[in-house]
């Protein structure tokens, strides 16, 4: 293990934006939830409604799991076991596979092993750093908990649950990276574990509860936090984490450097006619990608859409809610202002999707890829505009699948088929506004590709302000910094011009971002 010390010291410099971006996200949300059902749900009878209402509905069962107690902190645990341990999984696995097999596939491994560094090190290290960081993620929630007042056992018990996570899939990820060839294939492998499980739970939770047991996220939440923890939990995740890490690194000393487990089979002599331009090298490159996010928004879209009608019965008697659903989605009616707010949600991650699809120029450019084909007679612009049509029209897909699966959830509840047509526009219209957040991405690759990080930043800033910032009442000023603030609140809102000013602002980061591309030198 010569020279891990060293390549963990890399990794935490190399990851100094990502991890630290990841952890404020992620334990920022949940203090926040738990703070908001504080004031939101401050009596018994109103969580007791929430319960009530909520534990009887198959689409929040299967979205967010069950309920195991009636207080702040067990609603807490309920809201965020749900989803954001899942993504505690995303992130541990993503720091695996980053500093293993995409380095591996970079030349980055070979050139480190030309010095005293272990072939083990460097899965080695990256094990130490994604782990670490589900101990600071754990730490971080334990304590934001305890400190707005929640029980501490209860807020162990939930800081522990992202630690088992993270660690659980930094395993997956590292067998992930013996089997796979390339960096995609390996994050897609572990995606697909993660996909799975989320799946089998909610399964689980909405029908036979026993089938919950078989998935590890399942585990998470039959620790019960706040409601008599069942600490011999966590012996399940070392049980699974254990063996997953000694195969990895099993696999890793039967393999060639650079090699997989699984070979990847040999692609044609010559390429297809589909293949000849750089749209259709963009939509190859990012089909994959995009039927992921499709399909994850029409399965949630369908969730959320089957809750509108009985949206009443399952808040209760909270006016604090209603109040906050009301400021966040629209005002007329409690249903239209609930499909508001999914929709605005909706607009948001659509927002990480334009991020990513406009990034992979930056991918494509560190990997020496765009440097081959820029050699050619494909020109910058081109090219760039290429994965920017992807990305745009990628967005107004992913937010179809939304507001067609919604809508059409709706619809069949009410009986009205007019529903479809609400919903869906209360979708695409947020499609300018996540546009701007991905022009943003691609005028920082242009100018300061560097920097494109920010990006991301950028969608967290969004997100708080979005979500929490009608609720906590801050300035109108502030507020406005995020485009998501001016999109029309549909359905049930006027319908504004604002979307043709989203458009054209986005339309102007594009455009600085092409322009200062064909300036600057590749690389």
């Amino acid at each position: 293990m010569s020279g891990t010390r060293e390549l963990v010291r890399l990794a935490l410099r190399r990851d100094r934006v990502f991890l630290p971006g990841w952890l404020a996200f992620l334990a920022g949300a949940v203090v926040l939830t738990g703070s908001s059902y504080s004031s939101l749900y401050a009596t018994h009878g109103s969580r007791r409604e929430v319960v009530e209402g909520l534990g009887s509905t198959p689409a929040t069962l299967a979205l967010y799991g069950r309920i195991y107690s009636d207080s702040v902190g067990g609603l807490t645990a309920w809201r965020v076991l749900g989803i954001a341990v899942a993504l505690a999984g995303l992130m541990s696995f993503l720091v695996v596979v980053r500093h293993t097999r995409a380095d591996e596939e970079s030349g980055r491994t070979e050139l480190l092993g030309a010095g005293a560094v272990d072939r083990r090190a460097p899965l080695a290290a990256a094990l130490i750093v994604a782990v670490g960081a589900g101990v600071a993620l754990g730490v971080l929630v334990a304590a934001g908990l305890i400190a707005i007042g929640l029980p501490v056992a209860g807020s162990l018990a939930v800081g522990a649950a992202f630690l088992a996570t993270g660690a659980m899939f930094a395993a997956v990820g590292a067998l992930a990276a013996q089997v796979a060839v390339f960096g995609r294939s390996a994050n897609a492998i572990a995606g697909a574990v993660l996909g799975a499980a989320y799946l089998v739970r909610a399964i689980g939770d909405a029908g036979p509860h026993r089938l919950s047991w078989l998935s590890p996220l399942g585990w998470c939440q039959q620790l019960r936090p706040y409601a008599g923890e069942r600490w011999w939990l966590l012996a399940l995740a070392a049980a699974l984490v254990v063996p997953l890490v000694a195969a990895a690194f099993v696999l890793l000393d039967r393999r060639d450097l650079g090699a997989g487990i699984v070979a990847p089979r040999p692609g044609p002599p010559a390429a297809a006619p589909s293949l000849r331009s750089p749209l259709a090298l963009a939509w190859r490159l990012q089909r994959g990608p995009l039927a992921v996010w499709v399909a994850s928004f029409a399965i949630v879209g369908v969730a959320l859409g089957s809750l509108a009608n009985d949206i009443g019965s399952v808040i209760g008697d909270s006016r604090a809610v209603r109040d906050a659903l009301a400021k966040i989605g629209g005002q007329h009616g409690l249903a239209d202002a609930y499909l508001a707010t999914s929709m605005s949600a909706f607009g948001l991650i659509a927002a990480v999707y334009a991020v990513q699809a406009i990034l992979r120029l930056r991918a494509e450019e560190t990997g020496g890829h765009a440097e081959a084909l820029l050699a050619t007679g494909v020109s910058r612009t081109r090219w760039t505009l290429s994965h920017a049509a992807i990305a745009a029209a990628g967005t107004l897909a992913i937010l179809a699948a939304a507001g067609l699966s919604a809508g059409g959830a709706h619809a069949l509840q009410t009986s009205n088929a007019t529903q479809l047509g609400r919903v869906l526009a209360a979708a695409l219209v947020q499609a300018p506004a996540a546009w701007i957040l991905g022009a943003v991405g691609l005028a920082l690759f242009g100018l300061a590709p560097r920097l494109t990080a920010a990006a991301w930043a950028l969608i967290a800033l969004c997100l708080l302000l979005g979500q929490l910032g009608p609720v906590l009442d801050l300035g109108r000023a502030l507020l406005d910094a995020s485009p998501f603030t001016h999109v029309p609140k549909l359905p049930g809102g006027a319908f504004t011009a604002a979307p043709a000013s989203l458009t054209a602002v986005a339309a102007a980061f594009g455009a600085a971002g092409v322009a200062a591309l064909r300036r600057r030198d590749l690389g």
